[in-house]
């Protein structure tokens, strides 16, 4: 639990990080549509993004150890409150204003969280069939191919449909960890699960890109919690055998729930705001491109 709230402290400030660094580099001169191919290389220069990558990378790592540890439920909720430390990390580093509704819900997410993490067990034993991991593999392959269809949305419908598949395609990735039990050459080259995670990594990053590229940070970032959250923890439960501890299954299930509904309550964090609000200000879509939770950065 120790290593999936690191991540989560990882990916959150990460998200911080790059921020600054995008805000303190130069715009670009392109044609006014918000896309700058150079965008990257000049983020580079900047230590603040580099450290940022940094932290993406342990925050990855992080998350690999807590999910050979830990139920998938519990790991994917963790992750989720990574928008928590946003919000609070944008505090002293963007000097946002958050309002009494957003504190209490990083209370919730930390409340939620502390249940959970007192009512999970060890993960499960099961190690899923063949079947699961050519199954997993066909919806990372439906996930890509979904985003034509949701990309002829209107806009904020295709926004949450884009970030539901994207949260479905890091829910993916959970899962695929969770069905690869040997790392050698050989058996990992024969696993379906592991191209699953192959696919599913790229499309999640894909998908959740255009979403927040092309409609409401919100409800792209909205329908991510809940897909990589949901999915994932059902898919735990009814075939890989994670449990809470004995006796404590409402405890959990009502952690999990706060935990998501918390995160949830913070979705316009999932890309961290360029401008301050004064407080209590209607909350406004934020206008920097290209700022993404740690997880989506290649």
């Amino acid at each position: 639990m120790i290593c999936a709230l690191g991540s989560a402290v990882c990916f959150g400030t990460a998200s911080v990080l790059q921020a600054v660094a995008a805000r303190a580099t130069a715009p670009g001169t392109g044609s006014g549509s918000g896309v700058d191919p150079r965008l990257l290389l000049r983020v580079l220069g900047q230590w603040r993004y580099l450290l940022g990558l940094a932290l993406d990378g342990c925050g990855f790592l992080l998350e690999l150890v807590a999910l050979r540890s830990l139920p998938i439920y519990a790991v994917g909720a963790a992750l989720a409150a990574g928008l928590a430390v946003t919000a609070v990390v944008a505090v002293p580093l963007l000097h946002v204003r958050l309002r009494r509704a957003e504190w209490a819900a990083v209370a919730v997410v930390c409340g939620g969280l502390a249940m959970l993490g007192l009512a999970s067990g060890a993960e499960g034993s099961g190690t899923g069939s063949t079947a699961l991991r050519f199954g997993v593999l066909a919806v990372a392959l439906a996930i890509l191919a979904s985003g034509a269809l949701a990309g002829r949305l209107p806009d904020r419908a295709r926004a949450a449909a884009l970030g539901l598949g994207a949260g479905f395609g890091f829910g993916v990735v959970e899962v695929a960890v969770r069905l690869i039990p040997d790392l050698s050459p050989a058996p990992l080259v024969s696993n379906a699960a592991a191209y699953a995670l192959l696919v599913g990594g790229g499309a999640a990053f894909l998908l959740l890109t255009s979403a927040l590229q092309r409609g409401s940070v919100t409800a792209a970032t909205a329908g991510m919690v809940i897909g990589e959250t949901l999915g994932p923890a059902l898919v735990g439960v009814v075939w890989l055998g994670d449990r809470t501890r004995a006796g404590l299954a409402p405890l959990g299930f009502a952690g999990f729930a706060l935990a998501v509904l918390g995160a949830l309550a913070l979705a316009r964090f999932g890309e961290v705001p360029d401008t301050a609000e004064p407080a209590g200000a209607a909350a406004r879509e934020p206008a920097a491109s290209g700022l993404r939770r740690g997880r989506e950065h290649p």
